[in-house]
């Protein structure tokens, strides 16, 4: 537990003397790493062997006698290091990648996104700079997310402390439709998915092994707290399988077989943006060209799976298994009457 600890203040106090011009004091740099890091107590000692920690990796961390006292900065060679040349291709895919990851903005992510991009910018020749510039201006990104996680990013960075440190975390959380309630999870990690962040952790108090582990939302947290309990991380869990299960973010330990027909026009659009990497598609009718296609792909709820189904209109038809065809049947049922009325 220590282990990590002290590596999330030395990554906290790179970030400080990065973005301190001027340097800082040991005693700007503790009051900085309490603030952020949401610490009670932290000796200044503490802070002196992480500088000298980080120094002995390589770093290029110089200090200096001034008037306010003894500060700290990094040297020119920390830079100098990390030199990386970057072609007009990869500038491109980079702020591409940018684009896509705007939900992140006004979050610690979102910072060191700005910060090396900036860096790009003003490393590049510029003669690679302008290339690239006359490429994008053919390159497009449409349909971006408008929305950010500004407002949560105090809150990301308390989950973020207690998934490297494995603390329990008390949330307040306000399901769409219901009253908040105060509950403890466990965070093993962050997921974002088609444009939200979710947090994937363990609901304590749950003792099917099947059930525990959950995505909640952050959208729906209106506060967090790291308490001072730790877990112990289930050696079991793998964050890739648990999220992959399943065409959207209703994971869990097992998915269902969902089989679908579809007309010729929606099995040509499934061919070309697949739902799920493992699904698969078969004409329902062997040799028979004017046949529907079956498809068959992995879901873990049919919540996940209706807003796909309905979009696909009447050419889109859930087969098996009964809950999920039910599930459709019952909302086109309701639209009927809304529109017979």
């Amino acid at each position: 537990m220590a282990r990590n600890e002290q590596l999330i203040r030395q990554h906290k106090l790179l970030q400080l003397l990065e973005d301190s011009r001027f340097g800082r004091t040991l005693d700007e740099l503790r009051g900085d790493l309490i603030l952020d890091l949401g610490l009670s107590t932290l000796h200044t000692r503490t802070v002196r062997r992480d500088l000298e920690a980080l120094q002995g990796a390589g770093y290029d961390i110089q200090n200096e006698v001034l008037d306010r006292g003894r500060i700290y900065r990094l040297g020119r060679n920390h830079t100098a290091v990390h030199e990386i040349a970057f072609s007009a291709t990869e500038l491109i895919a980079l702020s591409i990648g940018r684009e896509l990851l705007y939900p992140l903005m006004g979050t610690q992510y979102w910072q060191g996104i700005e910060t090396f991009w900036n860096k790009v910018q003003e490393a590049i020749p510029e003669g690679v700079y302008e290339h690239y510039q006359r490429y994008r201006k053919v390159l497009y990104v449409s349909g971006t997310p408008s929305k950010t996680y500004e407002a949560q990013s105090g809150m990301l960075k308390t989950i973020n402390r207690a998934i490297l440190e494995h603390r329990v975390v008390e949330i307040k959380y306000k399901p769409v439709g219901r009253e908040a309630s105060l509950r403890q999870i466990e965070p093993y990690g962050l997921a974002v998915h088609q444009n939200s962040i979710y947090v994937v952790a363990a609901a304590p108090e749950v003792t099917d092994e099947s059930e525990r582990l959950r995505n909640w939302k952050l959208d729906r947290f209106t506060q967090a707290t790291v308490t001072d309990d730790y877990f112990k991380p289930d050696p079991k869990i793998n964050l890739n399988e648990f999220l992959g299960k399943s065409i959207g973010i209703f994971s869990g330990d097992s998915s269902t077989q969902v089989k679908i027909r579809l007309g010729n026009r929606s099995a040509s659009y499934l061919r070309e943006d697949p739902w799920h990497p493992e699904q698969t598609l078969e004409p329902e009718s062997a040799g028979d060209s004017s046949s529907d296609f079956i498809l068959t792909v992995p879901a873990s709820h049919p919540r996940e799976l209706l807003p796909k189904v309905l979009a696909l209109g009447s050419d889109a038809e859930v087969l098996e298994p009964a809950e999920y065809r039910e599930a459709v049947a019952d909302v086109v049922k309701k639209l009927s009457q809304a529109y017979d009325e």
